[in-house]
């Protein structure tokens, strides 16, 4: 059997890391844990990561990584109406999901400074997908109202994609391939 590869090794040390992110926080986390979690040694996270900052910030970048894939292959040949109504389904399905509401519990002031940092990303995102003369606006409500959702919670599925709609001028109940007038 050949040896596992160097990327699915750091895969499983990084997605481990957001069970043990979600179960104990930020701060309380240990390589330990993650590696157990992962499968592997407490040096093999080091090797990889070099330290908890290290991994944190390798961390962020692969869930970063991880939603922008994801996006993509939502909206995959997708043009117009479908692609941003498909933009927003996905970021409803992700949130729920894929949530770390636990992390913004334990630790509020790291899931606002994260938020911080991917806010402009996500903007510039909604930017590209959204059209006409006030879709900058758009984009940012689009934006906060899922930032909102992420940090406080609340609402089902359907009311959070209907705010989102709205937020980008879409009808608040379509199916894709319909004509919106």
């Amino acid at each position: 059997m050949p040896a596992e590869s160097e990327r699915s090794i750091r895969k499983r040390i990084l997605d481990a890391t957001f069970e043990v992110v979600a179960r104990c926080g930020r701060r309380k986390l240990q390589l330990l844990d993650v590696a157990a979690t992962a499968g592997v040694s407490r040096p093999t996270v080091y090797r990889y990561f070099g330290s908890k900052d290290g991994l944190l910030e390798a961390f962020a970048l692969y869930e970063q990584d991880n939603f922008a894939a994801g996006m993509a292959a939502a909206t995959a040949g997708l043009r117009g109406v479908d692609r941003v109504d498909a933009t927003l389904e996905f970021i409803v399905d992700y949130q729920f999901s894929h949530s770390l509401a636990t992390l913004v519990q334990l630790e509020p002031e790291y899931s606002i400074s994260q938020m911080v940092r991917v806010l402009p990303l996500m903007e510039e995102g909604m930017r590209r997908v959204l059209t006409g003369e006030n879709a900058h606006v758009a984009a940012a409500a689009v934006v906060r109202i899922a930032v909102c959702h992420y940090l406080v919670g609340g609402g089902d599925r359907a009311s959070f994609l209907a705010e989102l709609r709205h937020a980008a001028g879409l009808p608040l109940h379509r199916r894709r391939g319909s004509v919106v007038r």
